[in-house]
């Protein structure tokens, strides 16, 4: 069973999804990807990881880098999975792009070269946005390329973290 709870952000509703102990998914309503890890069934209810997790964005969207991370059960490929956690060291204002994501997955699988296309195809399949801050990742010449949330909401969050 999945379980589901709705969050109202500043930037449009989010859904929140656990498997029972950790935070499964977090998408902005209608992104796209949207619940793409969801289970057809699924059951709202409150459970100790929504509240970190409502904890977690009520202190985020106060402008301020939460001080903990809800526990997280990242649901994909082992390859997405290795982005997310690259994209989890990411500090608070600031960002990395896909090239320096490609570059640490190369040396860590001991290659030559890895695609940052295919760092960007994992990054927009985050299953967990916001708290995996994939929109703290940009183009090598500092774009704002690419948002599973739009990139309209990924300004605002780099501007709420006074990246630009």
């Amino acid at each position: 069973m999945t379980y589901i709870h709705k969050y109202s952000s500043p930037l449009g509703g989010i859904t929140l999804a656990s498997d029972g102990q950790a935070l499964t998914g977090l998408w902005f309503d209608g992104q796209k990807y949207y619940g793409d890890t969801l289970h057809k069934e699924t059951q709202e209810r409150d459970l100790q990881v929504f509240t970190q997790a409502v904890k977690w964005l009520d202190i985020y969207f106060s402008g301020v880098s939460p001080d903990f991370t809800p526990p997280l059960n990242l649901i994909t490929t082992p390859f997405r999975k290795a982005v997310c956690d690259i994209i989890l060291t990411i500090p608070f204002g600031h960002t990395m792009t896909y090239g320096e994501i490609a570059g640490i997955i190369a040396r860590q699988r001991g290659i030559g070269r890895m695609s940052a296309q295919a760092v960007g195809g994992a990054v927009s399949h985050n299953p967990v946005s916001l708290i995996v801050p994939c929109h703290r990742v940009i183009g090598s010449d500092g774009s704002l390329t690419g948002y599973a949330g739009g990139i309209d909401r990924k300004i605002k969050l780099l501007e709420l973290e006074k990246i630009i």
